[in-house]
């Protein structure tokens, strides 16, 4: 039998705005991981120091 013709890939026009879209994203789901990461080991997200009660 004879191999199945493979199709060839697309060359894919890349723009910067593209480039800089995706490495923006990566960005975000990189630090959306750590926040997350923290927020399951317990750590407080912000440090607002002592919380002081509304009454005098």
């Amino acid at each position: 039998m004879k191999p199945l013709k493979q199709k060839k890939k697309q060359q894919q026009d890349v723009d910067p705005e593209d480039l800089a879209f995706k490495e923006k994203q990566k960005a975000d789901a990189a630090a959306k991981k750590a926040l997350m990461a923290n927020m399951k080991s317990g750590k407080p997200l912000v440090g607002g120091g002592i919380k002081k009660s509304g009454k005098k």
